[in-house]
């Protein structure tokens, strides 16, 4: 598994050597580049994809007056992600017009990438996350989803950082991660239908509800943590810190957590190969109070001390 996250931008953009020098930018940056038909843009911004920022050509919309209006509804359905202007030109904001300026977070041009490498570098990579951590989070996800759905196929992506506060599904579960070297929350997201039909198939929940996908995700969760906390978090931070509030608004499917900060994200998906059903479960880890990485380490246990201990047995 590749250790090293990345993150999805979406590109908005007409010329063919303007899109295969951000091609090309993007390869050679951990960008994942999407395009999307213009007529469906609004739509896939509605959706809950996952994505660092978008890149903008001041000339996507055609005439002046159309850009303008583009960007304005780009920044109105999703004012979280850095909105990037690629202009022919200038690598500034200058004589941008006022009306619209406010909703870029910087310029560049495609003869010189620099500026938009330290503006990536600067929304999207400011967060550094050991590779260790990023392949252990897997290795212990992995785990838990293969024990409790032993008949389902696990696959998964390649991490990924996001900007977006787009909640996925409709019923997630969030618990707290506290050491010396972070204080933040995981965050598990799935499709509740996607979870039932998994679950009516197996004998043993023929008559599954929302209280059992509940019970299933809040499990899942506890696992998770329990198995985090046992390999990284050696002490725990002092209960008496500073906390921030929660923000959810379902009607338009968002969540914040106090924090522009970017997020680390996971996506599995476990399939039934006999049915064809699969379920989605989207991870995140928002490290919103506290982050350390320099402090970073991960515990491991000598196994002489759990034979002592009696939790292990030679044979």
């Amino acid at each position: 598994m590749n250790a090293i996250p990345v993150s999805k931008v979406l590109v908005l953009e007409e010329s063919p050597a303007h899109l295969a020098a951000i091609k090309q930018f993007c390869d050679a940056n951990n960008l994942v580049g999407l395009k999307v038909r213009k007529n469906r843009l609004m739509s896939v911004l509605r959706s809950n994809i996952d994505l660092g920022a978008i890149l903008f050509s001041e000339s996507y919309g055609g005439s002046a007056q159309d850009n303008a209006d583009i960007a304005l509804r780009i920044h109105t359905v999703r004012p979280e992600l850095p909105l990037i202007l690629r202009r022919d030109a200038d690598a500034t904001l200058d004589g941008v017009n006022e009306s619209i300026k406010r909703v870029f977070c910087a310029a560049y041009t495609s003869d010189d990438m620099s500026t938009l490498q330290k503006v990536i570098g600067e929304y999207i990579f400011s967060v550094v996350y050991p590779n260790a951590l990023v392949r252990g989070i897997t290795e212990i996800t992995e785990n838990v989803l293969s024990g409790q759905f032993p008949r389902l196929t696990l696959t998964w992506v390649t991490p990924h950082i996001v900007r977006d506060r787009v909640i996925f599904g409709e019923v997630f579960s969030l618990i707290p991660l506290e050491s010396s070297w972070c204080r933040g929350t995981m965050m598990l997201q799935t499709e509740e239908n996607a979870v039932l039909a998994i679950l009516n198939q197996d004998p043993l929940f023929p008559e599954s509800g929302f209280r059992e996908v509940n019970a299933l995700l809040g499990e899942i969760t506890n696992l998770i943590w329990g198995a985090f906390k046992n390999r990284y978090i050696g002490d725990i931070a002092a209960a008496s810190q500073i906390q921030v509030p929660i923000i959810v608004n379902h009607k338009h499917k968002y969540i914040s957590f106090g924090t522009d900060n970017p997020q680390l994200c996971f996506l599995y998906t476990l399939t039934d190969e006999e049915s064809g059903a699969s379920i989605k479960l989207h991870q995140r880890f928002i490290f919103n109070l506290s982050w350390a990485p320099e402090d970073f380490k991960e515990i491991v246990h000598d196994s002489s001390d759990l034979v002592d201990s009696g939790e292990l047995e030679l044979f």
